[in-house]
């Protein structure tokens, strides 16, 4: 497996985008947005990571997705270490990155990952931004984000 600095048109990615969001109409706003890893094993794309800003010192790890048959054998790790590289290259001191506070096995790995938790937005997840009614991730329904951070 090799990651690499995705170049081409980012609509082919939009199954593994969709892996991480609910919302068509989310991904729809940053699909475009900032820069964009590929984790990819002998020709197939098996996970994506999208960063987002950087200007200030600060950049978003706004999405991370990987192919579900592909999960726990390091290619999220593998996609986080090379963006955490390059981000110190370019001289940025800190990663945030949200996730649903539902989702305990995106926390886990965040926090393995050496994030931190920094604050909770309420009420995030709903129709009104593009997430169906009722969602539900393990048991606990879609509502609340959770924002972490880290110091690079």
């Amino acid at each position: 497996m090799r990651v690499l600095i995705f170049e081409g048109d980012r609509t082919v990615l939009r199954p593994l985008f969709r892996e991480a969001d609910d919302s068509d109409r989310a991904i729809d706003g940053y699909l475009q947005a900032g820069e964009v890893f590929v984790a990819e094993d002998r020709g197939e794309l098996v996970g994506e990571l999208q960063l987002v800003g950087g200007e200030s010192g600060e950049v978003e790890l706004k999405s991370l997705a990987v192919a579900g048959d592909r999960r726990g054998g390091g290619v999220g790790s593998a996609l986080v270490a090379a963006a955490v590289e390059r981000c110190r290259e370019q001289g940025i001191r800190r990663m945030i990155v949200s996730t649903a506070a539902a989702d305990t096995r995106n926390l886990r790995f965040y926090q393995l990952q050496g994030f931190r938790m920094l604050r909770v937005e309420r009420d995030a997840f709903g129709p009104d931004q593009g997430y169906a009614e009722g969602i539900v991730i393990d048991g606990i329904p879609l509502r609340d984000r959770i924002w972490l951070d880290r110091e690079l």
